[in-house]
C-alpha cells in the first residue's frame, strides 16, 4: 500500500504547485489561451463543488472531504487484499480531496485553472478524484473480489 500512497503524495505536490503557479502567474491577467478557443488556462476560485455547486459551504465540504478521507484510510487498512487497481483508485481519491481541502483551509477557495472551453474550469486534484473513481468504480463493476 505504500507504493500507492507515494503515487498519492507525489500528485498533491504536483496539485499544490501548479495551484502555486496559477495564483502567480493567471490571478492578474485572468486567461492565458494555449489553444485559442479550445484549451486555456484560466485562473478560477471555486468556492463550491463540481460544477460551482454549493457555494461558500466551506464547513460542509471541510467536514465531508475529512469524513471521507477518513473512511477511505479505515477502509484500506482494513482490507489490506483489495485489487491493485483499488489501492491506487483508493489513494487518487484520498490525493485529490487533500488537495482541494488544503485550498480551502488555506485560501477559503479552490483553485481551478485548466479550462477546455466546452467543460467547467479544473484542476490536478480534481482529475486525480476522477481518474480515482473511475479505477474503483471498474473494480467493483468487473472483478470477482467482491463476489
Amino acid at each position: 500500500m505504500m507504493g500507492y500512497l507515494w503515487i498519492g503524495m507525489i500528485i498533491l505536490v504536483l496539485d499544490q504547485m501548479t495551484k502555486l503557479m496559477a495564483i502567480r502567474r493567471l490571478m492578474e491577467i485572468g486567461s492565458l489561451p494555449i489553444i485559442s478557443n479550445f484549451f486555456h488556462l484560466t485562473y478560477v476560485e471555486n468556492r463550491g463543488a463540481a460544477f460551482g455547486i454549493l457555494q461558500n459551504q466551506k464547513v460542509f465540504f471541510v467536514i465531508m472531504t475529512l469524513s471521507i478521507v477518513v473512511g477511505m484510510l479505515f477502509y484500506l487498512y482494513k482490507n489490506k487484499d483489495l485489487p491493485k487497481p483499488m489501492k491506487l483508485g483508493f489513494s487518487l481519491i484520498i490525493a485529490g480531496a487533500i488537495g482541494n481541502l488544503t485550498d480551502r483551509l488555506r485560501l477559503g477557495y479552490v483553485v481551478d485553472f485548466f479550462d477546455f472551453r466546452i467543460f467547467p474550469v479544473f484542476n490536478i486534484a480534481d482529475m486525480s478524484v476522477v481518474f480515482g473513481a473511475i479505477l474503483v468504480s471498474y473494480v467493483i463493476l468487473k472483478s470477482d473480489y467482491f463476489d
